[in-house]
């Protein structure tokens, strides 16, 4: 099992902690991990992106190379654009479909999603409005995170298992929050 993941997205969506999460459920399913990660500009609304490796045997290397992603999980529809030379040819863009306008110059959002519908295989749905009838819009990275897990290669109730370990010092309502964030994101995955 190997799995290359590139997180993607603006300072303050949740990337990072997406990379923790699946982390967690990494160690809990006895694999290596290696993780890198670019968060410099994020509280100006930046781009942060993150690298994570995922392997039943040793990871050599944090960095993924160009055409090597097996998925490419962004928060922000242009962003994942930015990583597309990173995925493979099989790879899997998983994305929401609604942008983060945080430049003077951000393109036309429809050709933005013009350009991710030309890919083989995708997943685009609107995590914001999602999480909003979850009942708090801070659940949107984790709805993303669902919607990602079936090509993650990591059992969903491993991942369910990080949330829970990651919010372990958070209320039972938060964790529970969490959770059918994740339930609701993966049960459009799968019918897609």
């Amino acid at each position: 099992m190997k799995t290359d993941i590139i997180l993607s997205g603006v300072g303050g969506q949740g990337i990072l902690s997406i990379a923790a999460v699946i982390g967690e459920a990494a160690v809990k399913d006895g694999l290596y991990m290696k993780q890198s990660e670019v968060h410099g500009m994020s509280q100006r609304g930046g781009d942060v992106q993150s690298n994570l490796r995922l392997s039943d045997s040793p990871v050599a290397s944090d960095l993924i190379p160009l055409g090597h992603a097996d998925i490419v999980i962004s928060l922000e529809p242009m962003e994942s654009l930015r990583y597309l030379p990173y995925l493979k040819k099989d790879g899997w863009i998983v994305t929401n479909s609604q942008p983060f306008v945080n430049i003077p110059n951000y393109p036309d959002v429809e050709r933005v999603l013009a350009e991710i519908g030309k890919l083989p295989n995708k997943v685009v749905l609107d995590v914001d409005s999602i999480a909003k009838n979850l009942g708090s819009a801070r659940v949107a990275n984790i709805v993303m995170l669902g919607a990602a897990t079936p090509f993650i290669g990591i059992a969903y109730d491993k991942i369910a298992d990080g949330i829970r370990s990651f919010f372990a010092r958070k209320s039972e309502e938060i964790i529970d929050l969490n959770l059918k964030a994740l339930k609701a994101g993966y049960d459009v995955a799968v019918k897609i």
